[in-house]
């Protein structure tokens, strides 16, 4: 490992006060989403701006196209929404 990856080993340690690799016996298993709250992404607009706007959120990492909802009429024609339904962390 380089100089640079034992450094920042060595800060991440540091930060978490203790060796990250060793295992915390007797430590209680926590829900996983005990401090998470859902959020909602409504996207709304022509079919070809809302595929767009989620594949282009899928290429930059934010979503994958299958964690939207299928494209879903609204009362306007031409228009569709779908919605994506995140767990953020709140502190």
């Amino acid at each position: 490992m380089s100089s640079f990856g034992d450094s920042a080993q060595s800060k991440l340690e540091q930060f978490l006060g203790e060796d990250s690799n060793t295992p915390k016996p007797n430590q209680p298993t926590q829900n996983p989403f005990a401090n998470r709250k859902p959020i909602k992404h409504l996207l709304i607009g022509s079919a070809k701006a809302v595929t767009s706007t989620i594949h282009y959120l899928q290429v930059i990492g934010y979503a994958g196209v299958g964690e939207w909802t299928p494209l879903l009429p609204t009362e306007k024609p031409d228009e569709v929404m779908s919605i994506l339904i995140r767990q953020i962390l709140m502190q």
